[in-house]
């Protein structure tokens, strides 16, 4: 898909976006105004996702974000151009902050400027929080876990924040490690470089690395951090409101079960596609986002 013609959000085009998602479902359990605002959120994310995948000049996709960017001046100053008027609602009911919508360009920002290879830790964990936990930090406002008589669209609370860091993260890794061989077409590899040199992968170039027998080690340490942010967020959700936390905990056990079967099946080539338990999913639909 060329920048140029990229599909405008325009009022009602959101959820045929978002159908896409891995996320519908959980996204489908939602009130109707909540389910809406996601459905915004996500296609706001899967535009500025499709600038930054396509493979044209780096120039015209930085210049596509920043056009999205002035979108924003316009919507958090009333006035709403035709592509974000699903975000018009929501902006104004949930206080979506405007700052994580510039947080998730910023992560796009990142894989435009350059093919990320082999980021340290730390550079990774920056790119998950832009990409990943920025949108949670919109999502659980919408999903009920920050009361806006509270929060006034002001800093979350707690434990809002905290689910938002770490179901970001555990969701971000789990991806990184499904979609290697797609991220490496595109010259990518998020596999951080202390785990790769540690596991003695010695070039770390996208395809040389992905077909090192170290690879499976690095995606090991990636793996055991994405469970440790899962059973982070796991912790929180117990302690919260039900009907506030039912579409992360559906979003969770959808990708813990890729995590657990990308694990199973291993990460020597040739990897095969790893989808999520759909029995798990429904389980969890049943005992818990239906109750």
């Amino acid at each position: 898909m060329s920048v140029d013609s990229l599909t405008l959000l325009t009022d009602g085009a959101a959820k045929p976006v978002a159908a896409k998602s891995s996320f519908y479902l959980a996204m489908r359990v939602l009130e109707p105004e909540r389910r809406d605002a996601m459905y915004a959120i996500y296609g706001f994310c899967r535009a500025v996702d499709d600038i930054a995948d396509e493979a044209g000049d780096r120039d015209a996709r930085l210049s596509a974000l920043d056009d999205w960017r002035r979108d924003l001046d316009e919507l958090y100053a009333g006035r709403t151009h035709k592509r974000c008027a699903d975000l018009a609602a929501p902006v104004r009911r949930f206080a979506l902050d405007r700052a994580d919508f510039e947080a998730v360009i910023d992560g796009m920002a990142m894989d435009v400027v350059e093919d990320i290879r082999a980021p340290d830790w730390e550079r990774l964990d920056l790119y998950c929080d832009r990409v990943a936990s920025a949108v949670g930090r919109l999502s659980v406002r919408v999903f009920g876990l920050a009361d806006e008589a509270d929060c006034g669209g002001g800093a979350l609370p707690t434990k809002a924040r905290l689910l938002a860091f770490h179901m970001g993260r555990a969701l971000q890794l789990t991806n990184i490690l499904r979609d290697l061989d797609e991220d490496d077409r595109r010259g990518r590899l998020y596999l951080p470089r202390e785990a790769l040199e540690a596991a003695g992968v010695p070039d770390l170039s996208p395809g040389a690395a992905l077909a090192h027998p170290g690879v499976a080690d690095a995606c090991a340490a990636v793996a055991e951090r994405a469970r440790k942010h899962y059973g982070e967020a796991e912790l929180i959700m117990r302690v919260s409101p039900q009907r506030a936390v039912k579409a992360p905990y559906l979003m969770a056990t959808a990708y813990r079960s890729i995590l657990d079967r990308l694990v199973a099946r291993g990460f020597a080539p040739p990897r095969a596609p790893v989808s999520a338990s759909r029995a798990k999913v429904l389980l969890a639909l049943v005992k818990y986002a239906l109750t």
